[in-house]
């Protein structure tokens, strides 16, 4: 752990364009560009990592006999657990790194409408519009089939990531005007059992000259290409990000109908991540608070305490 701290990435071959811009914020999407050191997550992942491998060969009798990545703490398990609530893991690994809370970036209206502009094809199009109107992860959506296209009902099935799950999600009509557009374009009849989304140019791997499966790799050089065009860090999952801060703001979806098309197991996760309030709405309300208070306001009349003298000589008949 602490040489994960301590040490530099290993890498397979030095920065060039990016030797700029490694570790700095950019300007526009208020991202931090990668670095070369290893993020906290990835210290974290590999702890699990290293613990999970000493538990399976302790558990089969073959390892040693303590876990060298121990748990923090020594309580009885679920010692404290709310009983309306659903049984969680319990148990952090000692010395880990706390990860710090990051709201998601979200990409605006204007900012998504310049990223649709600079892609060079239908096929980017369409596949980013899916995105941003289904909310599904970049390697869900990489694995849909035309199969798994309902024209009638404007609905994709994905193969939800861990579970493994089918599930189909509502999209945009824009996104599948542009998914008919994108298939006529490629001039082929499309195998229903296979890959959707495919290269624009041909491969000859030992079989002829044919259209190769779109790999995560390929979809991410064709954001590295937008991006360089337009001076950002976007990522597909700030695509999903976007999508689920849009219907969070939605007064006709619930909670559960957000959790439910973004697939997490847990409500907590979803309300922790995006049904929080935006932290831009508050510095908008705080700002008014603040302008109003040093706005002067109009000084009022002084009312008089009695009556007026000549009023009352005329009620009277003094005049």
């Amino acid at each position: 752990m602490l040489w994960l701290q301590a040490n530099l990435k290993t890498r397979r071959s030095p920065r060039t364009k990016s030797l700029a811009t490694a570790g700095t914020i950019n300007p526009i999407t208020r991202k931090r560009y990668l670095d070369d050191n290893y993020a906290i997550r990835t210290i974290r992942h590999s702890n699990a990592v290293v613990r999970a491998f000493y538990g399976y060969w302790i558990e089969i009798g073959q390892g040693p006999l303590i876990n060298p990545v121990p748990l923090k703490g020594r309580g009885r398990p679920h010692a404290h657990h709310n009983r309306l609530e659903q049984f969680r893991p319990e148990g952090r690994i000692r010395y880990n790194p706390k990860l710090p809370k990051r709201q998601p970036r979200e990409i605006t209206d204007d900012q998504w409408h310049r990223l649709f502009a600079v892609l060079r094809s239908n096929r980017d199009r369409a596949l980013l519009a899916l995105v941003i109107s289904t909310a599904a992860r970049a390697q869900e959506t990489l694995g849909i089939k035309p199969a798994d296209l309902d024209w009638g009902d404007q609905r994709v099935c994905v193969i939800r990531k861990g579970t493994r799950a089918e599930q189909w999600l509502p999209a945009s009509s824009e996104a599948f005007v542009w998914l008919r557009i994108y298939i006529a374009d490629m001039g082929e009849l499309f195998d229903s059992n296979a890959p959707l989304w495919r290269t624009l140019r041909r491969r000859d791997h030992g079989t002829g000259l044919h259209r190769q499966h779109l790999s995560y790799d390929a979809l991410r050089k064709v954001l590295i290409r937008a991006n360089d065009a337009l001076g950002t860090n976007w990522t597909m999952h700030d695509l999903r990000h976007t999508a689920a801060l849009r219907m969070s703001r939605d007064e006709h979806l619930s909670d559960r109908d957000i959790q439910t098309i973004l697939g997490h197991a847990h409500l907590s996760t979803t309300a922790e991540t995006y049904l929080v309030e935006e932290q831009a709405e508050v510095i908008r309300r705080v700002k008014r608070f603040l302008d109003d208070r040093q706005t002067p306001t109009d000084p009022q009349t002084p009312v008089d305490a009695g009556y007026d003298s000549s009023d009352l000589d005329v009620l009277f008949g003094r005049s």
